[in-house]
């Protein structure tokens, strides 16, 4: 965990504590995420936002019932079916499923991992949480070839664009960090409000309406999520897309994650 939420456990007692430095971007290059299935449906399927779903079931089990989207690599073959996704450098967030999100899935992700694709998802509770929660059901034949076409983002914006807010932010806009608070110790970009995605629920007073709201984290995935959150209670949001590092004293590299 980050130092903020290790200084959060020990203060509820709990002793044995490790700390993560090198974050989420470090992370996905060599360990998979868990992903529920409320999320999958409500932030990518719901929303058409471009994704890799692979059922790793055999192949006839997963025509009996199956997510919407998804394309069958059963987990036993996912090695030899390497040619099957998109270039590495595409960076294709993959999700991957089996009965119950335990070994398949797990064993799928990590040999997707270890043939540097990043990030990998692993969905929680597998297709029966999916069915369980009474989300649509698909039967019959699965796709087989996997399709990836990147499109920009509800809410995405440009690169150039954020470095013009941020070189001279105009007074009706507000560059708002959602990235937790120990990465934002570390440096923040100068004139930023940082509110952690986790807390934007709890902190919505302290966020103007009355201006135009750029959200950004580190990676661009936390930046997309608080887009969502405020863009639901009517703010004036978008969201940057892109990989941010920033030093102590407010210098942002930044490129396309």
């Amino acid at each position: 965990m980050s130092p903020d939420s290790a200084g959060k456990a020990e203060k509820l007692g709990y002793t044995n504590v490790k700390v993560y430095h090198d974050g989420v971007p470090e992370w996905v290059k060599r360990n998979y995420l868990v992903l529920s299935t409320q999320f999958l449906k409500e932030a990518w399927i719901d929303k058409d936002i471009p994704h890799v779903l692979v059922d790793v079931r055999p192949a006839k089990a997963a025509e009996a019932g199956f997510i919407k989207g998804a394309v069958t690599v059963p987990a036993a073959e996912i090695e030899k079916s390497l040619a099957k996704f998109p270039a590495k450098d595409k960076k294709a967030p993959i999700m991957v499923y089996d009965q119950k999100g335990e070994g398949d899935a797990v064993k799928a992700a990590k040999a997707l991992i270890a043939a540097g694709y990043a990030p990998v998802d692993v969905v929680s509770g597998g297709f029966e949480s999916w069915k369980a929660a009474g989300y649509p059901v698909m039967t019959g034949k699965l796709a087989e070839n996997i399709v990836y076409v990147p499109k920009p983002r509800p809410g995405e914006i440009a690169i150039d664009e954020f470095k013009k807010i941020m070189a001279s932010t105009p007074a009706d806009t507000l560059i708002l960090d959602v990235r937790n608070r120990d990465e934002g110790n570390a440096g923040m970009i100068k004139g930023a409000l940082l509110v952690p995605d986790e807390e934007i629920l709890d902190r919505f007073a302290e966020i103007p309406k009355d201006k135009k709201i750029v959200t950004h984290c580190s990676t661009g995935v936390r930046a997309e999520m608080a887009y969502h959150k405020l863009k639901e209670k009517g703010y004036n949001v978008s969201f940057l897309n892109a990989k941010v590092e920033i030093d102590k004293d407010g210098n942002a590299k930044i490129e396309k994650p």
